[in-house]
């Protein structure tokens, strides 16, 4: 647990601070940027360079509670991540006119596995997984998520629905598998 000693000490510049603040969150940030970048090497960079800049802007955090500054620290990296898939890939986008055309019922993929789901989400492709992460895992808004990624608001949309279709075929042909292993 964080305690307010902890940032106060971290606000002083004390090395033994950042450490223990490191070795609290490290683990949990580690996981979020891995969710966005999938290779872990790019999840270990960010993770560093996300680090990096709690380190430099921790002095002027005002901590109210472990509990916000959670959030504050998760934002850090989910924008660190999307500096560094901006840099590093087109986000294969589509068409806004395909926004609309794309339908699913979220409720199909409520059984789901969670270590499956995990890894069907990690195979996505990239602009599907961000979108997907930063609207189903994250709860940002389709014109939020447009702003971060510098979009269209129906791209969004457009993503998220193309990411859900893929994942309902991808358990789908799951389901078959199994059917077919019990015969």
């Amino acid at each position: 647990m964080i305690t307010i000693q902890l940032i106060d000490d971290c606000k002083k510049g004390k090395s033994k601070s950042f450490q223990k603040l490191y070795e609290v969150y490290a683990e949990i940030m580690f996981k979020i940027c891995l969710r966005y970048l999938k290779n872990t090497e790019d999840a270990e960079d960010v993770l560093s360079v996300g680090f990096t800049k709690v380190f430099s802007q921790i002095g002027g955090l005002d901590y109210r509670d472990e509990k916000s500054f959670r959030a504050w620290l998760k934002k850090i990296m989910i924008n660190e991540c999307l500096m560094h898939l901006r840099k590093q890939h087109n986000f294969l986008m589509v068409a806004d006119e395909e926004a609309e055309t794309i339908v699913f019922q979220d409720n199909e993929l409520s059984n789901l596995d969670s270590e499956y789901l995990y890894q069907e989400i990690a195979a996505l492709p990239t602009g599907y997984r961000t979108v997907f992460n930063l609207y189903c895992v994250e709860g940002y808004k389709h014109l939020e998520i447009a702003e971060m990624l510098g979009i269209k608001e129906a791209t969004s949309r457009s993503q998220l629905n193309k990411a859900k279709n893929i994942l309902k075929e991808r358990l789908i042909l799951m389901q078959k598998k199994d059917e077919r292993r019990r015969v």
